[in-house]
């Protein structure tokens, strides 16, 4: 069973953070957690706003907690919106149904997942999916 190590988890920030400034991304907060859910490492932006923690951290463990990426829990609140809601309320709020949320894959395993926020929510999951690429794993989108 592969582990996310903490120095994988800096090289999926240092990804996102390069993807950030080349597309020019407001000030993000990027949350990359293990497959426990866990914090495994934290980075926010000067001039990202107190919240984002939080909200970066939600939308990874959106993607642990229901095995598909925060878009899809987005897409899937539009439709079932009785059943997200629901999710949320079990998941204690943190359940975020917006892009910027992936899994990390290594080959089929499932090691974390990473969790961005401060720009668009598309903007962020181009971050993400940079970051996780970066660090040689699969992004789960």
């Amino acid at each position: 069973m592969s582990k996310l190590t903490l120095s994988a988890a800096n090289k999926i920030l240092e990804g996102a953070v390069a993807k950030a400034k080349a597309i020019e991304a407001l000030p993000l907060t990027i949350s990359v957690l293990d497959a426990g859910g866990h914090i495994k490492a934290l980075w926010r932006q000067d001039g990202a706003s107190a919240l984002r923690p939080k909200v970066a951290t939600a939308k990874a463990l959106t993607a642990i907690n229901l095995g598909v990426s925060s878009r899809k829990v987005g897409e899937m609140a539009a439709e079932r919106p009785s059943f997200v809601g629901a999710v949320s309320t079990l998941a204690e709020g943190n359940i975020m149904p917006a892009a910027g949320g992936i899994l990390i894959l290594d080959g089929t395993e499932v090691i974390g997942a990473v969790g961005i926020t401060g720009d668009t929510s598309d903007r962020d999951e181009q971050c993400a999916i940079a970051g996780v690429e970066a660090a040689g794993f699969t992004p789960g989108v």
